[in-house]
């Protein structure tokens, strides 16, 4: 006869954690760029013929990545101000502080 293996409760085994409290909608995905428009602008370009569903897809997530940095990066200028509204001068004052911003450098003249 076999003997009875006694049930052990792995979760009081191990140290508590608290449960992570659920994301919420700013912090869970910032609203994404329509598909379908960076597409079109990607067809608008006439040196691309074609351009995957998963090229067009990296591409708007490139260009969500990058207007959350230089946004991120511009409100800390407004902050400073004692502002909680960018403007224009806040995207100029990134694009000046940042290097990797250089190549923006007079596009907003």
């Amino acid at each position: 006869m076999a003997a009875a293996v006694p049930e052990v409760n792995v979760a009081a085994a191990l140290p508590s954690e608290e449960p992570e409290a659920p994301p919420t909608t700013a912090t869970a995905r910032p609203a994404r760029l329509p598909l379908s428009r960076v597409k079109a602008l990607v067809k608008a370009d006439p040196d691309v013929s074609l351009a995957s569903q998963e090229a067009v897809f990296i591409l708007a997530r490139a260009t969500e990545l990058f207007v959350e940095t230089i946004a991120k990066d511009a409100f800390i200028f407004a902050q400073q101000g004692k502002r909680k509204t960018l403007q224009r001068k806040d995207l100029d004052n990134a694009i000046e502080a940042v290097d990797e911003f250089a190549f923006l450098e007079g596009t907003l003249d």
